[in-house]
């Protein structure tokens, strides 16, 4: 599975940016997907995430103001990011944990990470 992010970039406090993560590849289903974040000298982050029944999940700081979605038909989801803070400033980064439906190539929960997008929110 391989992971394309998009949507990072440089926006004031205040406002809005919305990143996208689509996943691709062969025979392969989605259990979940998600944004993780980190800031030099911080651990990594779990943002949000969304499974493939659609439920969510979000760190507390964020709740309100960042809206995880998704669209299975292209195994793609997105991150809606309103009311931005400069502590929000981060490299971002999607994951998806999947499930390989190839004999030769079968796997569960495997965990696929993308490149990190950077998201700046200046003060």
């Amino acid at each position: 599975v391989q992971l394309q992010a998009s949507g990072g970039g440089l926006v004031q406090a205040g406002g809005s940016l919305r990143l996208s993560c689509k996943a691709s590849g062969i025979a392969f289903i989605i259990n979940s997907m998600g944004w993780y974040r980190q800031t030099p000298g911080k651990e990594r982050e779990l943002v949000a995430s969304i499974t493939r029944r659609g439920t969510t999940n979000y760190v507390d700081s964020v709740k309100g103001r960042f809206t995880i979605s998704s669209d299975n038909a292209v195994n793609t989801i997105y991150l809606q990011m309103n009311s931005l803070k400069p502590e929000d400033t981060a490299v971002y980064s999607c994951y998806a944990d999947a499930d390989g439906r190839r004999p030769s190539d079968y796997y569960r929960n495997k965990e696929f990470w993308g490149q990190g997008t950077q998201v700046t929110v200046s003060s």
